[in-house]
């Protein structure tokens, strides 16, 4: 079995972190590295990892906040042949992620997809109906077929990085991007569907009030259309 490595960005998740960790190391015992970057967190998320006894648990405590970099900071630092990513606040089934790791038998990249076959978003319904237009305007601009391109669940061979890289700055929309440029490179992406389901407790990162949820929004929008100009360039210039 190939050595996995599983990413968790955390800002404030003492509520699920544990239980988080304690499922993966249950449900993908051999071969596991857990590696947490947490954004100084001010809730203890760090303290609570730190006391955590599992083979292969890493802690990187930054000063700074982001969620693509950290992302990007736990790739670098990663050692497995399958690298995996997802949020830390429960809302992404461990099941689905073990679906996931299954899936690269016959993909380069297997994304938790919430629009695919057997899919749903549960969320909030601003929420979702703001998820779907997003993902229906990149479809319409960018194409590929994806249909959950802000997923941000995902499990990919790390060899992939041989082709494409992340971009380390922005929220969700990083995964846009690069979900996009695998697209265009040729690898085979594949989408299982899950049911994704709102946080428990806490308030969700992306919606602290409605103005802000609008901006994140904007710069998504943005960014897709950034996307797609740079590839009409870049196909210009070759």
């Amino acid at each position: 079995m190939k050595n996995i490595s599983v990413i968790l960005a955390t800002y404030n998740e003492c509520d699920f972190i544990q239980p988080l960790i304690e499922e993966l190391y249950k449900k993908i015992p051999k071969n596991l590295e857990v590696i947490v970057v947490d954004d100084n967190s001010t809730d203890g998320t760090a303290e609570i990892v730190k006391k955590l006894q599992y083979e292969n648990l890493v802690l990187i405590e930054r000063k700074k906040r982001g969620l693509a970099s950290a992302f990007h900071r736990g790739i670098i630092e990663s050692s497995g042949e399958i690298l995996c990513w997802m949020d830390a606040d429960m809302t992404m089934p461990v099941d689905t992620l073990v679906k996931l790791i299954a899936t690269l038998d016959k993909a380069d990249i297997a994304v938790g997809s919430r629009y695919a076959k057997g899919g749903s978003d549960n969320r909030a319904p601003i929420r979702t109906l703001s998820s779907k237009i997003i993902n229906s305007f990149a479809n319409i601009v960018l194409g590929g077929g994806i249909k959950d391109y802000d997923s941000g669940f995902v499990a990919i061979k790390k060899d992939v990085f041989n082709y494409i890289t992340i971009m380390p700055y922005g929220y969700g929309d990083y995964f846009i991007e690069f979900i996009f440029d695998a697209y265009k490179a040729g690898l085979n992406i594949e989408e299982v569907g899950y049911a994704f389901r709102d946080r428990t407790k806490g308030v969700s990162k992306s919606l602290p009030n409605i103005s802000s949820f609008l901006y994140t929004g904007s710069k998504y929008i943005i960014r897709i259309l950034k996307i797609k100009i740079l590839s009409i360039i870049r196909s210009l210039s070759n």
